[in-house]
Formats: structure tokens, sequence, C-alpha cells
């Protein structure tokens, strides 16, 4: 038999006291991981009632904080007010990287290219 849920219209209403005030609770960014402490949860209760379709309020705060937590991360990133390491790792978590891509070698097809000695000489 499982736990009761803690899920309420207070968790409601702490959710959306975390997303406008995350500040005053001590995070510079708004953190999914705040606001699990802010409400006395795990991470995992928050990503799961996240999904659930009868939970759709929560839902859109859930994704509401990440959104401000990207914003935050972007504008404090560009401003040279956060870490730049540390920015840039959490922002792979909303889907950026700085990966370049390599297209297909197609002049080449994968052969070896010969190319004249003179290319590599500096004159």
């Amino acid at each position: 038999m499982s736990r009761p849920t803690k899920y309420s219209d207070d968790i409601i209403k702490k959710s959306l006291d975390y997303l406008e005030n995350y500040s005053n609770y001590g995070d510079l960014i708004p953190q999914i991981a705040g606001l699990a402490l802010h409400l006395g949860v795990r991470r995992e209760t928050l990503h799961q009632w996240a999904k659930e379709e009868n939970k759709a309020q929560f839902s859109n705060i859930f994704e509401a904080v990440k959104g401000k937590q990207e914003k935050t991360l972007i504008n404090g990133s560009l401003g040279g007010e956060f870490n730049p390491a540390i920015s840039k790792m959490l922002l792979t978590k909303h889907g950026y990287s700085d990966k370049q891509e390599v297209s297909a070698d197609v002049t080449s097809k994968g052969d070896k290219i010969n190319l004249p000695m003179h290319t590599f000489i500096k004159t």
C-alpha cells in the first residue's frame, strides 16, 4: 500500500510562491531541487506529478520553473553574473550544446586524398 500523496491546493500555492520568489529562498536561479525542498518532497515526486494528467496546473508550474531557469541562466551568463562553466553545464539540460556538427565527407567518399606537397610548405 502506498503512502498518501502530499499533493493539494497548498502545494500549488507554495509552488507558485516559489516560482515568483525563489530568490527569497536562497536560490540564484529557479530550480527543481529548490522547489522540492520548498515543498518538502523529493524531486522524483515533482517529475511524477508533472506527468500526471490530473495535475495539469502543477505541470504548468513545473515547466514555468524550468523556463524561468533557462531564461535566468542565459541572461545571467550574457551579463557576466554567472560562472560560464556552470551555466554551460546547466543549459545542456535545456537542449543547448556547444558541439560542432561535422558534415559527411562528400568529396572523397572516405578515400585518402593526396595533396601536393607545396600545400603544406609555408612560403
